[in-house]
């Protein structure tokens, strides 16, 4: 009997391998109707020949297949595994603009440390809609560290391995250490994610933030211990300091509350948090209501002009056996009536309730969805069967991811900025001029580009602003961010030798002035994507002129 049951849960697994590998072959076929602002099938894959996509996938699968047998449900393995996984990607450019907010804001604090940050942000430091807290860890990671990304993306890889084994702790706290493993294992299977481990954002940090912010909360509930009280409550306040959109998200913490029934301790948790939280809110009331009034007024409305249909997000960006299982857990739960998964739902329901149409938005609830797919996997009786399902989704995500994602951001023009700065670095002036231009009618104001070259090298660089009037229609824009942008100071005039920069939104453009000699140009293109970035480099002669 023993034996026939292997068998038949050997081939059910075999079944399900094949079945992976069936649904990336949908995917390619239905490419077309993926409407991802970044990472669309239909860019990723428009020159990918099929049999190359599946035999990577095929390879990946198989060793799903075989990973399957094996019983490794410990926290460390997921720690390590991700690890690994998140840093394949380390190679990636800064495709998302606002990458440069980011680094300006750290790079105040690197240059004139935590005390000038802390009250200047939002004043001698332009804050846009962003909160203080992630600027506030990558400058501190410069400022001990040095101005290195590759720091910066170790930190947010250790974010990220953090969330998997945070994941596993709140699903082995809510039902069982193998819904625990498969919930954080699940959080590799989203390729979309990996595109933004490594990236200058906020999105990986808060998504962080908010998963512990809901697990130190449990555990103080459950247990009623005032560490974990005092615990949760930090939490909640560094969860609330890292994304506005997580304030929305923190309505779950009463339904924690509501599900281990433990008042004191909850009411605990949340009267503290409140209390610091309206401290720091009166500390920078003008700030906070004028960043409010922005979200109200132009963020939430343009949500509905730059979204992503949820066929995208959840079937292209998410692995379909994800979103499938997750659907199931609902039916799961009302069957049983098991309120602990309104814990995790609730999160995921409430972004969906109110038509978040942006996959970015919906990052921090990332580990509640696995989550709630590693419990819809227990409709599944055999446990090499539901290992088979998340290794599948795991191995094959990470071939999409490596394979495709990858691949296609190195050739988008955003590459020609870090190819400079590491060019940059290698030529022997200390320091290098920017100059800029673009079409009359950009979108984007080309000056939010010197802080992400200012990223990729360790030259001093000196820009002078141009003046350059928006195009028609800017307010409504989802780059209106880069009209507001103010050069920070330390970009003024030095003296010495130093490079020539021209960042252009043209591959052809007109040479500088004074006597410049060529050095290279960066002029990869993906022909997507409307902001496009070419730069050149210039050395001046000799007997050179005057830029």
């Amino acid at each position: 009997m023993e034996r026939n049951a292997s068998r038949e849960h050997g081939a059910a697994a075999l079944l399900v391998s094949l079945l992976a590998l069936g649904v990336v072959a949908a995917l390619f076929a239905l490419r077309g109707f993926d409407d991802n602002r970044l990472t669309s099938w239909s860019w990723i894959f428009a020159r990918t020949h099929p049999l190359a996509l599946f035999g990577v996938t095929a390879a990946a699968l198989g060793l799903a297949h075989a990973l399957a047998r094996f019983p490794l449900r410990r926290a460390n393995v997921l720690f390590v595994f991700s690890l690994a996984a998140a840093a394949c990607f380390w190679g990636e450019p800064e495709a998302i603009i606002d990458a440069s907010r980011y680094f300006t804001q750290a790079k105040h604090l690197e240059l004139h440390g935590a005390g000038f940050f802390l009250a200047q942000w939002g004043r001698e430091i332009p804050a846009w809609t962003d909160l203080p807290l992630v600027p506030f860890i990558y400058g501190l990671v410069f400022r001990l560290f040095g101005e290195s990304r590759a720091c910066v993306q170790a930190v947010t890889t250790l974010f990220f391995a953090g969330t998997v084994v945070l994941a596993f702790r709140l699903g082995k706290l809510l039902w069982d250490e193998e819904t625990g493993f498969a919930g954080g294992a699940l959080l590799l299977a989203i390729p979309y994610l990996f595109t933004q481990v490594p990236a200058f954002l906020t999105d990986v940090p808060a998504m962080f933030f908010f998963t512990l912010a809901v697990y130190a909360t449990a555990v103080a509930c459950q247990r009623g211990a005032i560490a974990w009280i005092l615990l949760a409550s930090a939490a909640i306040v560094l969860a609330a300091l890292s994304k506005y959109s997580i304030w929305i998200l923190l309505s779950v913490l009463p339904v924690v509350w509501l599900v281990w029934r433990r008042p004191r301790a909850g009411l605990a948790a949340f009267a503290i948090a409140g209390a610091l939280m309206l401290v720091l809110l009166a500390l920078r009331a003008d700030v906070f209501s004028a960043q409010i009034a922005l979200l109200s007024g132009y963020q939430a409305p343009g949500l509905r002009r730059w979204g992503e249909s949820f066929a995208s997000t959840f079937f292209f960006q998410i692995h379909p056996f994800l979103t499938l299982a997750a659907l199931v857990s609902l039916v799961l739960a009302v069957r049983r009536r098991d309120w602990r998964m309104a814990v995790v739902a609730w999160p995921v329901l409430l972004l969906l309730l109110l038509q978040v149409q942006r996959i970015r938005y919906l990052i921090p609830v990332f580990p509640m969805l696995a989550l709630m797919g590693a419990r819809g996997l227990q409709a599944i009786r055999a446990s090499r069967v539901r290992a088979t399902v998340v290794t599948s989704a795991v191995f094959s995500s990470l071939a999409i991811a490596g394979f495709g994602y990858l691949p296609f951001l190195r050739s988008t023009s955003a590459a020609n900025l870090m190819a400079a700065g590491a060019y940059l670095d290698s030529l022997e002036e200390p320091r290098a001029h920017v100059l800029t231009s673009a079409e009359p009618d950009a979108e984007v104001n080309e000056a939010v580009d010197v802080p992400l070259l200012d990223l990729y090298t360790s030259k001093k660089l000196i820009y002078r602003d141009r003046t350059r009037q928006p195009p028609p229609g800017v307010e409504r824009s989802a780059l209106r961010f880069t009209w507001d942008w103010r050069t920070p100071a330390y970009y003024g005039p030095e003296d010495g030798p130093a490079a020539l920069v021209v960042i252009s939104g043209r591959k052809a453009q007109p040479p500088p002035r004074g006597n410049y000699r060529l050095l290279r140009v960066f002029a990869s293109d993906e022909r997507v994507f409307a902001h496009t970035t070419f730069v050149s480099v210039y050395r001046r002669e000799p007997k050179g002129g005057d830029i």
